[in-house]
């Protein structure tokens, strides 16, 4: 457990994300939550994207039927995207809340995140919608997803209340919020700082970064696991869940958390087994060495 940034809430290390819950019949998606539960995980992130929203009702459901009280759990949902466009104007933001609580079930929501950046945001309106919900009770805490420095920077000097959160992809195969910060001074190609250095930023500012996508090479991609252009990554992933006798998904995850920022990782498998094997990754803190081999074996360069 960990506090989540500049707030009392002790959440789980793991996270679950729900995008895929839609495609669950109820029992599957009973059995799910349960599972998540009885391993520890509390923390549940939505959107209101995925399944349309389905993957809120299923979740409802589920809780509802396993009959969870709302205050064992976290729940954490975003809005912001539409259909061709992004949309963080005040009236969205409170419209989405709404049908996010009635899909979800509940009188509230723990954190509400912002789910990409809005070029025409305008952070009065944003501001403004952030206040009215934490006034009514309906949000008590707010963050954003894939944001750099000055898109955070700018969000805030408007807020009453720090931002809490800032989803971000990361896995062993995709670590541009690494890469800057190892080739400092250097001409190559990963010395380009292309967020801001927004690791350090958060770190500096209490942000917990949600580590989105663990397995993930990229969208188009998929992922990395058994992936034949990562296989120096996968045996060495392989022999490490030897050694400490957990699943490869485990150390994957484990390599996250080994990292100091205290990141906490949202997974989002939908099968009960798969997801009782990635908690087996609390269990395991690899050494400086190991996690430098991860990051190396993916093919990725030290200066």
């Amino acid at each position: 457990m960990q506090k989540l940034g500049k707030t009392e809430l002790e959440v789980s290390r793991i996270a679950l994300g729900c995008m895929r819950m839609a495609s669950l019949d109820d029992k599957v998606a009973q059995a799910v939550v349960q599972t998540a539960l009885e391993q520890g995980i509390t923390f549940f992130d939505h959107a209101d994207i995925y399944g349309g929203g389905e993957s809120e009702r299923r979740f409802a459901a589920a809780v509802k039927e396993l009959g969870v009280h709302r205050e064992k759990y976290i729940l954490q949902s975003k809005c912001g995207i539409r259909k061709g466009y992004f949309d963080f104007s005040k009236e969205h933001i409170l419209t989405s809340v709404d049908e996010m609580l009635k899909r979800l079930g509940t009188d509230y929501l723990d954190v509400l995140a912002l789910h990409r950046p809005d070029a025409l945001m305008e952070p009065e309106e944003v501001a403004e919608a952030f206040s009215a919900l934490k006034k009514t009770g309906k949000v008590r805490y707010f963050g954003v997803s894939n944001q750099n420095v000055y898109q955070i920077e700018l969000l805030q000097s408007y807020l009453a209340e720090p931002l809490v959160v800032n989803q971000l992809q990361l896995s062993p195969a995709h670590t541009p919020l690494i890469d800057a910060g190892l080739h400092v001074n250097m001409k190559e190609d990963g010395a380009t700082v292309r967020d801001g250095s927004v690791l350090d930023y958060c770190r500096l500012n209490s942000i917990t970064i949600q580590a989105w996508s663990p397995f993930l090479i990229d969208l188009q991609r998929g992922i990395f696991v058994d992936h034949s252009d990562y296989a120096n990554l996968n045996q060495t992933i392989e022999r490490l869940a030897i050694q400490y006798h957990v699943s490869r998904e485990a150390i994957i995850v484990a390599w996250i958390m080994r990292h100091p920022a205290k990141i906490q990782t949202i997974v989002g498998s939908m099968n009960p087994e798969r997801i009782a094997k990635i908690v087996e990754a609390e269990k395991v803190c690899l050494t400086r060495p190991e996690w430098y081999e991860i990051y190396t074996s993916a093919g990725n360069t030290l200066p």
